[in-house]
């Protein structure tokens, strides 16, 4: 081999390795600038994971939202700011019997078990009308949301007459509806309308329904609740008249008997 042909085959072979490099180089650099922009898309989805998250964290709940509502949609056969006074019985009846109730409160629920009855004859007679004054202040203690759910619940009834408002709260303390104080079951819309079912007016009524689902009268609720804080009550139930706290024998607790109501009731009746 001539000395001629071996450099210009040094040559050739030095121009294919500078030619393998250059294009080795250009390979590599698009990889690192592939795995920055990886990098890099990936960071941001992360902020913006964590940004969604603390934007979630700091969105105000169903409830906060609904308490903060200004425009308030109120069941009808109801009267007064927001239309948190719900009184029902006879326009001719002379006394009223204020009822302060939390739907959580198992309480409430041996009371209306035991009076409620006795009670609804009362009103039906026109001896007194009742004004009853919703509570949630158990979801803050135990906590849950139940109460406040039912309460919007018994709003939905109320807003189809005040009798079926009656009867529906009559099923949500009865014995078989009742959960345990600790037992949340009243914050989901099912199982509210499966009670519901046993109320005749409420059977499969789809108005009735939607609202409980929709939470129609989620913000009337929390303004009812508002209501019973500011009322200077502090437990339930609570049964007044005259301004007065009725109790039973105790002279602490609302009567719980009929025979301890009725002593009560009628006393009261008479001042």
């Amino acid at each position: 081999m001539s000395n001629r042909n071996s450099q210009a085959n040094k040559a050739a072979a030095r121009e294919r390795l500078r030619a393998e490099r250059e294009r080795q180089a250009k390979k590599e650099k698009t990889r690192r600038q592939i795995l920055v922009g990886v990098s890099v898309v990936g960071v941001l989805a992360i902020a913006g994971g964590v940004g969604w998250g603390v934007m979630q964290m700091n969105k105000p709940s169903q409830w906060e939202a609904a308490k903060d509502e200004k425009n308030v949609t109120a069941p009808k056969n109801t009267s007064g700011e927001n239309g948190t006074t719900v009184v029902i019985g006879k326009p001719t009846a002379k006394k009223t019997l204020e009822v302060y109730e939390d739907p959580r409160c198992p309480i409430c629920a041996t009371l209306e078990q035991s009076i409620g009855e006795t009670m609804q004859k009362d009103i039906d007679a026109g001896k007194y009308k009742v004004k009853y004054i919703g509570a949630t202040f158990l979801d803050d203690m135990i906590p849950g949301e139940g109460s406040k759910n039912a309460l919007s619940a018994l709003g939905a009834a109320l807003d189809v007459s005040p009798q079926t408002f009656l009867d529906y709260k009559s099923a949500l303390f009865s014995a078989k509806y009742h959960p345990e104080e600790a037992d949340d079951k009243f914050k989901d819309d099912a199982y509210l309308i499966k009670i519901a079912d046993s109320v005749d007016a409420l059977k499969g009524n789809k108005e009735f329904q939607k609202n409980v689902e929709d939470g129609t009268f989620d913000a009337w609720a929390m303004k009812m609740s508002e209501t019973f804080d500011k009322s200077g009550v502090r437990g339930t139930p609570t049964l007044k008249m005259n301004g007065k706290p009725l109790t039973g024998s105790d002279g602490k607790n609302a009567p719980s008997t009929v025979e301890e109501f009725n002593t009560t009731i009628n006393a009261a009746l008479k001042g």
